[in-house]
């Protein structure tokens, strides 16, 4: 079972037409991604100040396949798909209802906080995601 965060739609969303703007389903993917690790016992500020890691998308691919629309109450699921030595890749969709609104599948890469270079992703957090819907 995937992971889930709701997002209610707001103004600030919306484009003219009273549709979400597509980029702010990027930002409705991110809040689900943190409460997924957050949920898994990982606060990225703590990553980055104690374990100098830091997770950086480095892709993301998206389908839009209905609009969502202001004061909608969405689902945002996070589901990992593939976890590798320094990469992590997740399947997310945003719902409304039990309907998908969009459909995505982003990679995130872990780097050292200082450098912005790959790293491997820590034993500690490999265990938890490895296990974690």
């Amino acid at each position: 079972m995937a992971f889930s965060w709701p997002v209610r739609v707001y103004w600030e969303d919306t484009d003219a037409g009273g549709v979400v703007y597509y980029a702010n389903y990027l930002k409705f993917m991110e809040r689900a991604r943190s409460e997924w690790l957050r949920a898994r016992g990982f606060e990225q500020d703590v990553l980055r100040d104690v374990h100098n890691i830091m997770f950086v998308v480095r892709r993301v691919e998206v389908d839009y396949l209905a609009p969502a629309r202001f004061n909608d109450a969405l689902d945002v699921s996070v589901s990992p798909a593939r976890v590798g030595g320094a990469s992590l890749v997740v399947e997310q969709t945003v719902s409304r209802d039990v309907t998908p609104l969009i459909v995505a599948r982003v990679t995130a890469v872990c780097v050292d906080a200082v450098r912005f270079k790959p790293v491997k992703i820590p034993a500690f957090i490999l265990q938890t995601l490895e296990t974690a819907p």
